[in-house]
């Protein structure tokens, strides 16, 4: 029997300009929903969160909350001006968590609260602002691009926390591997509608390919204008994917060329292949080594940069990636070792910047500066045409910037930088703010680009799907040259963690006799103390190969069922490694007892 809503809007609706964003909108949010909240760039994806939250006044319908019910909102740009420190804001307010609350979270999440809020960074305030929201202990958690701003450590973390989390939660992200790994229903605004499906993000995209073909079909029986704009019909959505199959195949291929070239050590080989490596060979970086005081941050690292390659950079904030970015562009010198740079090097860096974009200036004054044609690589296009390449409504034209959605101005900075020629792309966290078509998009432009490529992203997914090495920042100057994705270093760094672990077992010299207890342990205390670390070590090995195979964008498609198993598979071993885990806590503490 299904459980009652928590919270439900009766026919929604919200004017928006001169007509209305979305209407007659139907949602039910159950105690135990993990809802993703999926939709395009401008479709009101924010704004509809900031209704079912009660923070905007809606024009039409009725909205009702189960007493009791506290509904929390991670806002996705919180507002910090007025507070003096990140404690401040994180305990404000008449609904304000405990402050002792507070502080533990931020302990877990590695913030320092005493910082002052306007010195901050992104990532600081993010932080600060999931410590309020956490700690109010809400039934119904509403999130708006939580990882945006932090990195893998804290991203893991916040995974963690929502799958023990018992209330229900509503979140808006482009993150996939988040939302695969999270959700149990998809919400999906689209052209003004709002469809439910009771399948999370993992089958999404399948969802999304019947509805569409769907209408397709209907709208050629009834030889009517489909009620969908240009870029669609002429772009199709299971075109797309089907060509960045065939990236992906390309990328794969690229993968395996470049494990041939990476060394046992991880640093790629300097050594002369079949053609001309001096004139492929854009970056050469040779043992370079760089300090800031006594802290080293990059340590006798080596690679060589062809001509072509996609490369992903992540590391925890702080860990040196901006560092390393500047020493393989030549912006910063290294302290010992070289960096060579190829002579015709001629770099576009796109860092989210949107300052350079006045709110006032027409899209036409951004691309074109206010003509209607476009140089685009040496290839004169029309702006309209242009656009529609960037999933924009060729109508747009004159439409302010300031008019236009956070991750909208995000693709239109795309649009205007991709248009200059270079041969090396710096993308700085490009996936902030975007949807997931434009995700889809960036992917097919980076596939495309005939350059070198260089991204620094927490994104998981994207970096799998677009870079062909890896370059993994620990932090302590050590920096991992993996062939493949993120996934890739992944494994690499939980093959050596565990390389790590049974060495230093080995190693370790034999545990000095126990004194004498007061209270023995009983004989299933005994074999559960000596059982459940591989135990442990089994769950976790079941976790990482049901989520590898859940990852399979076409699984639900082509075995629903398979996809259903796995899903819960995946819960019930996570609930039963947590559970050993505290039980074997437990039975230490008696042992060192």
């Amino acid at each position: 029997m299904a459980l009652a809503p928590i919270l439900s809007w009766e026919n929604l609706g919200l004017i928006q300009g001169n007509g209305w964003l979305f209407q007659g909108l139907d949602i039910n949010i159950g105690p135990r929903d993990r809802l993703a909240l999926i939709g395009r760039n401008g479709a009101g994806k924010t704004t509809l969160l900031k209704l079912i939250a009660g923070l905007v006044d809606a024009d039409q319908g009725k909205r009702s909350v189960q007493p009791g019910t506290r509904v929390v909102t991670l806002e996705q740009d919180p507002f910090f001006t007025g507070f003096d420190t990140l404690l401040d804001f994180a305990i404000h307010g008449e609904d304000a968590p405990a402050r002792h609350e507070v502080e533990a979270i931020a302990d877990q999440l590695g913030i320092d609260l005493s910082r002052e809020a306007k010195s901050a960074s992104g990532g600081e305030r993010r932080r600060a602002a999931l410590c309020r929201a956490l700690a109010s202990e809400p039934d119904l958690l509403l999130l708006d691009e939580p990882t945006n701003h932090l990195d893998l450590a804290a991203i893991d973390w916040l995974e963690s926390w929502l799958q023990r989390y018992n209330g229900a939660f509503v979140v808006i992200s482009h993150d996939r591997t988040f939302l695969t790994r999270l959700t149990n229903a998809t919400l999906w605004l689209d052209r003004g509608s709002l469809r439910r499906k009771d399948v999370g993000f993992g089958g999404y995209e399948a969802w999304e390919e019947e509805v569409y073909a769907e209408e397709a079909r209907a709208a050629q029986k009834l030889d009517a204008k489909l009620k969908i704009e240009a870029h669609w019909l002429e772009r199709g959505v299971t075109a797309r994917r089907k060509r960045n199959q065939g990236r992906l195949a390309k990328l794969w291929e690229m993968r395996a060329q470049r494990a041939a070239m990476v060394g046992p050590q991880g640093a790629a080989k300097l050594a002369v292949v079949a053609d001309d490596s001096k004139t492929k060979s854009v970056i050469v970086a040779d043992k370079v080594t760089k300090r800031f005081g006594d802290r080293t941050v990059i340590k006798n690292f080596s690679l060589r940069v062809q001509r072509g390659d996609r490369i992903g950079v992540v590391g925890a904030n702080g860990s040196g990636k901006t560092t390393l970015l500047k020493i393989l562009m030549g912006e910063l010198q290294p302290d010992e070792g070289t960096v060579t740079l190829a002579n015709t090097l001629d770099a576009t860096v796109i860092d989210q910047q949107r300052s350079r974009m006045a709110p006032e200036m027409r899209i036409r004054d951004v691309l074109a500066e206010g003509g209607d044609w476009i140089d685009v690589r040496g290839v004169r296009k029309h702006i309209q045409g242009y656009l529609k390449d960037f999933l924009f409504d060729p109508g747009l034209v004159e439409a302010k910037v300031g008019t236009l959605s956070g991750g909208e101005r995000s693709r239109l900075l795309f649009a205007r930088e991709f248009a200059t020629t270079s041969n090396l792309l710096v993308l700085d966290e490009p996936t902030n703010d975007l949807d997931l078509e434009t995700l889809d998009l960036l992917q097919e432009v980076i596939a495309d680009y005939d350059g070198t490529v260089l991204i620094v992203s927490h994104d998981r997914d994207f970096l799998d799907r677009t870079v062909n090495i890896t370059l993994g920042l620990d932090g302590s100057g050590h920096i991992d040259v993996i062939a493949g994705g993120y996934a890739d270093w992944e494994a690499k760094r939980r093959e050596r963690t565990v390389g790590a672990a049974k060495k230093a077992k080995a190693d370790a010299a034999p545990p000095p006799p126990m004194p004498p207890r007061k209270a023995k342990l009983s004989y299933k205390d005994q074999r559960d103390y000596e059982l459940l670390p591989k135990k442990i070590e089994e769950l976790e090995a079941a976790i990482i190969r049901d989520e590898a195979a859940l990852s399979d964008p076409a699984l639900y498609t082509r075995d629903p069922a398979k996809f259903a198993s796995l899903s819960d598979a995946i819960a019930k071993a996570r609930s039963d490694k947590e559970a050993a885990e505290e039980r074997w806590l437990e039975l230490a503490e008696l042992v060192e007892g």
